[in-house]
């Protein structure tokens, strides 16, 4: 299963609500280069840069990373994955990638918002957290990043009849309510309701 949506519209938030109703693991490559930056690897310094300025980070790291994460035992019962694949060719890697360990996807989860919302809500994370990614300007970027590529990733998996579209606008509850009614019918696992 994968999450998809622009910067701020809760992906992060959601992936581990879903992933804990349902059993599996969540995996959030912008969490994994975080930590790789955070860790002063050679990945998060050569992320660091890319990620500082609001650009997605180059194709053949973040994919040789994934497949890495992909291989470990935790993602045999399943996964959810957060912020990959960002890009078409990304798309086409991890068919593969999931081709060779004879695994499909079931459900692709989009979260909506509108870019006014997203700005004011990234602004907000940056007060609190201080990433240094989330500034106007490069907040601004990344929405159009997400709208220049990531959204020919949407519709590669609206095409294969697998998208789940929810508006990500809400308080968190409310929009964990639409996700777990808008998969009712996409998977065999149920997700029930906190409440």
């Amino acid at each position: 299963m994968l999450i998809i949506g622009p910067p701020g519209s809760g992906k992060g938030t959601q992936a581990e609500r879903i992933s804990e109703r349902l059993g599996v693991i969540a995996i959030s490559t912008g969490d994994i280069f975080r930590a790789k930056v955070k860790g002063e690897t050679p990945l998060g310094v050569e992320a660091k840069t890319y990620m500082d300025n609001g650009d997605f980070v180059p194709d053949s790291v973040t994919n040789k990373m994934v497949r890495d994460r992909l291989s470990e035992d935790d993602v045999d019962g399943g996964f959810l994955l957060d912020g990959y694949p960002r890009t078409t060719a990304q798309v086409d890697y991890l068919d593969r990638i999931l081709a060779d360990g004879d695994q499909q996807l079931d459900v692709v989860l989009q979260l909506t918002a509108d870019d006014g919302e997203l700005v004011t809500r990234l602004l907000s994370r940056a007060k609190e957290t201080g990433r240094s990614d989330d500034n106007e300007t490069v907040i601004r970027h990344r929405l159009d990043l997400y709208h220049e590529q990531t959204e020919a990733v949407v519709a590669k998996y609206a095409e294969r009849g697998i998208l789940a579209r929810v508006d990500g606008i809400g308080n968190i509850d409310e929009v964990t309510d639409r996700v777990t009614r808008c998969f009712e019918g996409h998977l065999t696992v149920p997700i029930t309701s906190r409440r």
